[in-house]
């Protein structure tokens, strides 16, 4: 409380901490107190009891999202542990049967239009995680896509977006599935 105010006060920007991990006790308290934003993601619960965190009960005062630049993306995630995508396919997305592999641009969708419904005040998604609900744009290998694995010090930063501008202006249908999925869940 002697340094977080003063960052706080400096801007009119929205505040958002990277509250992940091994939290201590005081930071939700600290982050109430001065309204900063927590973040949160699904497949990182912060209810230790939960192997999958509840869209529905993220604070408003909150940014939701897939993954983050030191995350697999939601292709990779999808398909580094089957038992684990296995489960949120049957529990989370309530889906029966075998889960899908590799994650097709479908269910991709039905992901990311889950997230953007949450009650955060923010939903943000990474250009991969948007990019995964298209089987034709999408990159064919999954593994190009991560930005950084804070583990390996050779692998960071490395991923560039594989369409250029007017590429993605060019992509009509792509466009307009973001557009429809922003607009049914309330967002612009």
């Amino acid at each position: 409380m002697k340094k977080l105010p003063k960052l706080t006060q400096a801007t009119r920007m929205l505040v958002c901490a990277e509250d992940l991990g091994m939290v201590p006790e005081c930071v939700p308290w600290v982050m109430n107190e001065l309204k900063i934003l927590s973040l949160e993601i699904q497949s990182m619960p912060k209810d230790p009891t939960t192997r999958f965190g509840k869209l529905s009960h993220n604070p408003y005062r909150s940014v939701d999202t897939i993954s983050t630049h030191d995350m697999p993306t939601l292709r990779q995630w999808w398909d580094e542990d089957e038992e684990r995508s296995q489960s949120y396919f049957n529990t989370t997305l309530r889906r029966g049967g075998p889960a899908p592999r590799p994650l097709p641009g479908w269910l991709a969708k039905d992901i990311v239009s889950r997230h953007l419904t949450s009650p955060s005040m923010l939903c943000l998604l990474s250009f991969q995680d948007w990019m995964s609900i298209d089987e034709g744009l999408r990159l064919p290998d999954e593994n190009a896509e991560r930005i950084n694995i804070p583990a390996n010090p050779r692998h960071y930063w490395r991923y560039r977006m594989h369409l250029n501008i007017e590429q993605l202006l060019a992509a009509d249908e792509l466009n307009e599935e973001i557009s429809t999925l922003i607009i049914q869940s309330g967002r612009k």
